[in-house]
């Protein structure tokens, strides 16, 4: 307080440049592409009637994802999840960097995925 501005700014502030829309996260069009070695990492998903996804994982194992009660759930409102209770855009479902993602900005967890899977077949996330 009571200090003279810098001289930087006596000629004041200049007009703020333009800025445009963010780009995309350019990890996943890295070439050559990213092998995942980890058994946990997924290769594939499928979209389900009914909120549910068929999954494939590095290492062959396969199983069923189902996302029924947890889209349903009220805390979902007001989430990233919450488009996925549209079947258009829960048929969005696409494996990037071995994770399942959607436009929508939701993701699910590959390693508890794969646990679930492993031991029971499924995953039923409620």
């Amino acid at each position: 307080m009571g200090r003279r501005a810098s001289r930087r700014i006596d000629g004041g502030l200049g007009a703020m440049s333009q800025t445009s829309a963010p780009e995309p996260d350019p990890a996943a069009a890295v070439e050559p592409a990213i092998r995942h070695t980890v058994a946990w990492r997924l290769t594939a998903v499928r979209a389900l009637p009914d909120a549910r996804l068929h999954v494939t994982f590095v290492d062959g194992t396969a199983g069923e994802v189902d996302l029924r009660g947890f889209l349903a759930r009220p805390e979902v409102t007001g989430t990233v999840f919450e488009a996925l209770r549209q079947p258009q855009h829960f048929e969005g479902a696409a494996v990037v960097l071995g994770a399942v993602v959607w436009p929508s900005g939701a993701d699910l967890a590959p390693d508890a995925m794969y646990d679930a899977i492993r031991e029971r077949g499924c995953w039923i996330l409620d």
